[in-house]
């Protein structure tokens, strides 16, 4: 099969890593695989897995005609079968270029915290969370697959990354307890867990713990964290939270850790280094992976809005952090837990066998004509009067950066 794949960005995050990964898995399963993207980190990712590559440009709309343009030539030229598509924009893109003139196969994944209202319905799509699944099927979608985050399981591994020199590079000392948060620095779903790791951090360093923060990644909200972490630092006499910026390859981070505070994408990749997890999302949320708290987990994903089991806030946050750092036992029991829950359950050799069937039954199941000019119709309606909301918020100041599905759909967690 000839397969399309085309991510909604290229820096580092979860989404488009979890694309360029999958990718790469289908294309060694005996699958011709043709990434197309914007310039940006993972790109050197796609050529190290031996991928074809075709740029589009940085700057552009979304959806984007000349995009449209390009998906159908490439199409063309390269006898594809199928295009994949992740998140809204590249599969909307999918659809009314080589979906409708040429009536190739359009699938696609959401790994957002939910799916916006006009996302094509007739499109087979993949969602990371059953919560996101069972909201997705009552609202219409005619097919939908759940596909948890996949973590590369051989090439995440602790083994094969120098955790020791990352901790040299950064002088923490072997006998400092580590706690590293890995992701972007952005408003959306980020900052405050940032703001809140670096409250408790700090608060444990000024009790005496020998911890450390590393915060490691980048991005726009930078100047708040940076203007955080300088207060914990403050507060706690020395530096007890630092920020490496980004890093092309964070795994050696990850095998330095003792405590991973995270959500998402990040927080399965941590897992998969044996690193005991915290969970942080909204509204004061956090929650220690334990066995008893899986099952929220895997039905809303590594996420939650509102009260964990400890509380609310920091000083939930801490609580959670405190035990954690005073206990070695407690860290190697709940890292092997973490690593044990990532090979059983999110490998990527099983997520590339579950989306490859995906593909087979996409390609095999083709939208009548009828049916698809109906969606076309609707979510280009939605399309619009979207386009038209956000250039409103734009001259009133109130737009957010994220796409719409970056709103989450997880409502107050808890572990019922």
């Amino acid at each position: 099969m000839r397969i399309l794949v085309y991510p909604h960005a290229m820096e580092i995050g979860g989404s488009q890593l979890n694309a360029v990964q999958l990718a790469g898995a289908i294309a060694a399963r005996g699958h011709h695989v043709v990434v197309l993207s914007e310039p940006g980190p993972l790109v050197d990712l796609i050529s190290d897995l031996g991928l074809e590559h075709v740029e589009i440009p940085l700057s552009r709309r979304r959806p984007s005609p000349e995009v449209i343009g390009t998906l159908g030539r490439v199409v063309r030229e390269r006898g594809i079968h199928l295009v994949h598509g992740y998140e809204w924009p590249p599969v909307v893109e999918a659809l009314f270029g080589p979906g409708l003139r040429h009536r190739t196969a359009v699938l696609g994944t959401v790994m957002s915290m939910s799916v916006v209202p006009f996302f094509p319905k007739t499109v087979p799509l993949i969602v990371g969370t059953e919560q996101i699944r069972a909201a997705a099927l009552a609202a219409g979608h005619r097919r939908v697959t759940l596909l948890e985050p996949p973590v590369d399981t051989d090439a995440d591994d602790s083994a094969l990354s120098d955790g020791a020199g990352f901790r040299r590079e950064h002088g923490i000392a072997p006998d400092e307890v580590l706690i590293a948060m890995v992701c972007r620095l952005v408003p959306e779903l980020k900052l405050e867990g940032l703001l809140a790791a670096c409250d408790a951090v700090g608060a444990l360093a000024e009790a005496g713990r020998p911890v450390r923060l590393a915060i490691v990644g980048d991005g726009r909200s930078r100047p708040e964290v940076a203007e955080r972490a300088a207060r914990a630092n403050a507060l706690a006499g020395r530096e007890a939270v630092l920020l490496t910026g980004e890093v092309a390859d964070p795994r050696p981070a990850y095998a330095a850790t003792d405590v991973l505070v995270g959500q998402g994408g990040s927080a399965l990749r941590g897992m998969a280094f044996g690193c005991p997890l915290v969970v942080v999302g909204e509204q004061g949320f956090s929650e220690q992976l334990t066995p008893e708290s899986t099952p929220l987990f895997l039905r809303q994903g590594w996420y939650g809005v509102g009260a964990g089991s400890l509380g609310t806030g920091v000083p939930a946050l801490r609580l959670a952090l405190e035990r954690l750092v005073d206990s070695a036992a407690t860290r190697r029991e709940l890292g092997t837990y973490a690593r044990r829950l990532v090979h059983e359950r999110f490998s990527l050799h099983r997520a590339a066998e579950l989306q490859e069937r995906e593909y087979l039954t996409a390609v095999a199941e083709r939208v009548p004509l009828g049916p698809l000019l109906t969606d076309l119709a609707r979510t280009g309606a939605g399309v619009l009067t979207s386009t038209a909301r956000r250039k409103y918020q734009r001259r009133r100041g109130t737009l957010a950066t994220d796409d719409a599905n970056a709103r989450p759909l997880a409502g107050p967690a808890t572990n019922a």
